[in-house]
């Protein structure tokens, strides 16, 4: 089973950027769409971010405007560079396949966004 490796969170300050990068095993990335997740304490995993195949990406309605997600083909990444960074972006970010369930679920990286 696959595994995805996310990396790159931290804590920010409210305004401040980010970038996370999601590192899987083998070729998923040009077999599957695959997205960014998140989950804050109390609420669901939602989806924030995803790309497909020919790399047409989709955001939620929360994150647009401030997120872009991209594929590194020369790193075989995915990754989610966040700015202007709201409290409300406080969450354990994961990334898997979109629809999840090509690959195990990581431990996700944590994003604090806080002053």
């Amino acid at each position: 089973q696959v595994q995805f490796v996310e990396s790159g969170g931290g804590l920010v300050q409210p305004g401040g950027s980010l970038t996370l990068s999601c590192a899987a095993s083998g070729s998923i990335f040009s077999i599957y769409a695959v997205g960014w997740y998140r989950q804050a304490p109390g609420t669901q995993r939602e989806l924030v971010a995803r790309i497909t195949r020919s790399g047409i990406s989709n955001y939620s309605d929360s994150v647009k405007g401030r997120f872009t997600i991209s594929r590194g083909f020369a790193t075989n990444t995915v990754n989610l560079q966040m700015n202007s960074l709201k409290p409300e972006d406080t969450a354990v970010y994961y990334c898997n396949s979109n629809p999840p369930g090509a690959g195990d679920w990581g431990q996700g990286t944590q994003v604090t966004v806080s002053s």
